[in-house]
């Protein structure tokens, strides 16, 4: 149920920046995935990790905590349904979340 709430918000158009002066390697860590819109919370954004797999897990960052953003070469699946990634660079020492959605059933021993 909450991979179809992520299938339904709308894309995030993030726009790439030029190299700022006070984005440093050291102090930032990258990653990648197709950026979101948060449902509720226009601070912040979610990276999905890979969007067309069905046990993907997803990132959610303050978007004042991004230093830099860019724009990747779009993922397409079989059926020809494209989407747009990004590389993020957030601060070190941000709070984020990670979240692994998935749903609730009977495991089954063969």
């Amino acid at each position: 149920m909450a991979l179809t709430m992520l299938e339904t918000i709308e894309k995030f158009e993030i726009q790439a920046y030029k190299k700022s002066g006070h984005m440093d390697k050291k102090d930032h860590i990258p990653f990648s995935g197709s950026p979101r819109k948060h449902p509720w919370d226009p601070e912040k954004i979610i990276l999905v990790a890979d969007p067309f797999t069905a046990n993907t897990f997803y990132y959610e960052f303050k978007i004042k905590d991004i230093g830099f953003a860019e724009e990747l070469a779009s993922m397409t699946n079989i059926e020809g349904e494209s989407v747009g990634m990004a590389r993020i660079w957030v601060k070190k020492k941000s709070v984020a979340i990670q979240s692994s959605p998935f749903v609730v059933d009977t495991i089954r021993l063969y």
